[in-house]
């Protein structure tokens, strides 16, 4: 199949272009998943001194050798993983790259990977450039994982499923039974987990079970996460993919003819904070980030959305159907109602349907809102989401009041 067939059907990333009309709008911008706060100053500082030290020319193609070796030591401290920083670890563009390299490096054309839907909305476009086929199985908010449905996904065409735990946009963390699980069927399978823990600090609920840990995983996972959302680094387009050595070889490979390599100052300063940052730091972050969950679902609630709280990550699928608008004599889709809240409310999510196969039914009546903005931001969409309740489109609710406010408000 040729580049240009395996692209037809994509759609131009739905997320970044709501973040683009929240600019036209002057909207609030609760589409697109970037803090608005500051990043620690002791890796802004390592950067930046690293840049003043020179070290900006290329890195070793798999990464620096100070950041290996600090994810060696963290994955070794949080939970229990032994793993060779020359021969396991690959530093990458970001997790998205490093999503990429793994599945075009270990999946052959044809093969199956097993995807939970809602999505990010990468995972399946990955998957097909890979020429493989995405089977897709549910995961919503609030409710466990059906294991009699993901055990029928599973076939002899199964090459790997890729785990998202805490997940977006579900918000679900995936319990060690859940986990077990999955565990049993890709070993049953002879299949691979390709994890994507992201959000692996960013929890409200349960433990973060990396994968990899469980019995019979070690040699068939592909763990991959990154610097964005734990330290608030975004731009910095730095992640990592932990992978046995025999998996490591091929992704490597592929990650080199991709991007080269991450960028070389900016790995230095997340090696720092790697090596620097307490556990009190990473409890700090959670715990801010619970208030400011709490902050955005209380206020969605009160305006007439239909939403659960997430357990981890920084997100909130919330459903829109039963809200009325005046002067509309049918419902609207996720995408007309994500533009009217924000040409109209101030405030901008990303339509639903984004985060399901080719946009389809599953996501029409909901739409995402992300919480990594500060107190003052959350508070004023707040107060524009309260106007669908005085303008008569939701029921009459009490005035919004938030219950604490995060270490972060700026």
């Amino acid at each position: 199949m040729n580049t240009a067939r395996r692209t037809q059907g994509f759609r131009e990333s739905v997320i970044r272009g709501m973040t683009r009309l929240a600019r036209e709008y002057r909207s609030i911008n609760l589409a697109q998943g970037f803090p608005n706060f500051p990043a620690p100053e002791l890796l802004k500082e390592a950067a930046a001194r690293a840049i003043h030290d020179d070290i900006n020319q290329y890195a070793i193609t798999w990464g620096a050798q100070r950041l290996r070796e600090a994810l060696a030591r963290k994955y070794h401290a949080w939970y229990g993983l032994e793993i060779d920083p020359e021969r396991e670890i690959t530093v990458t563009c970001g997790a998205t790259e490093a999503m990429i390299s793994a599945l075009l490096a270990l999946v052959n054309p044809g093969e199956e990977v097993i995807v939970f839907e809602p999505f990010y909305e990468n995972y399946g476009p990955d998957t097909i450039l890979a020429d493989a086929k995405p089977v897709y199985v549910p995961l919503e908010p609030g409710k466990p994982l059906d294991i009699d449905r993901l055990s029928a996904a599973f076939s002899s065409r199964t090459r790997a499923i890729i785990v998202n735990t805490p997940s977006n946009p579900a918000g679900r963390v995936l319990t060690r039974a859940e986990l077990e699980s999955v565990r049993d069927l890709c070993v049953r399978y002879d299949a691979l987990a390709i994890t994507d823990e992201i959000y692996e600090h960013i929890r409200f609920e349960g433990e973060h079970v990396p994968i990899a840990t469980l019995p019979g995983m070690r040699d068939r996972t592909v763990t991959i996460s990154g610097a964005s959302k734990t330290f608030s680094v975004t731009g910095w387009r730095v992640g990592w993919i932990v992978a046995p050595e025999e998996l490591t070889g091929a992704i490597r490979k592929v990650h080199d003819f991709l991007t080269v390599g991450a960028p070389a100052p900016l790995q230095e300063g997340v090696a720092v904070a790697l090596e620097q940052l307490d556990q009190a730091f990473y409890g700090r972050l959670a715990d801010d980030y619970r208030v400011r969950r709490d902050l955005l679902h209380g206020a969605l609630v009160q305006s007439g959305f239909r939403c659960t709280p997430p357990e981890g990550a920084y997100y909130i699928l919330a459903d829109f159907s039963g809200l009325a608008l005046p002067g509309s004599e049918r419902a609207l889709s996720d995408t007309e109602f994500a533009i009217w809240l924000s040409r109209e409310i101030g405030v901008t999510p990303v339509p639903g349907s984004s985060f399901f196969r080719d946009g389809g039914d599953g996501g029409r009546a909901l739409v995402r809102f992300v919480f990594c903005k500060t107190d003052d931001i959350l508070l004023e969409a707040a107060r524009r989401l309260q106007t669908l309740s005085s303008a008569g489109i939701a029921p009459s609710l009490r005035p919004f009041e938030p219950a604490a406010r995060s270490g972060l408000q700026r």
